[in-house]
């Protein structure tokens, strides 16, 4: 057995931390999806045309938070495994 081999418990752990990471990409493409709904919602409904500005807002923001959920994703998911790398060495 290596010195700064990874024992059970810290496989565990990081296998936690990956899932958890995705669950947050969930989220955020959760949300994503409820904006682009609601600003589709908010500029085809009649009733709202004062705040149509509102309907565009939701559905310009629907990718930005998007993409901010898939940086998330990626950059975290490189840093576990570069936590990982370092620890099988």
């Amino acid at each position: 057995m290596k010195v700064n081999e990874l024992i059970l418990r810290d496989t565990l752990a990081i296998e936690r931390t990956k899932l958890a990471n995705e669950r947050t990409f969930l989220a955020y493409f959760r949300s994503s999806i409820f904006f682009l709904g609601t600003g589709v919602s908010i500029i085809h409904i009649n009733f709202f045309e004062e705040v149509n500005y509102l309907g565009w807002f939701f559905v310009a923001a629907s990718p930005l938070v998007f993409g901010i959920g898939l940086y998330r994703l990626i950059t975290v998911r490189r840093g576990i495994a570069n936590m990982v790398e370092k620890a099988d060495k």
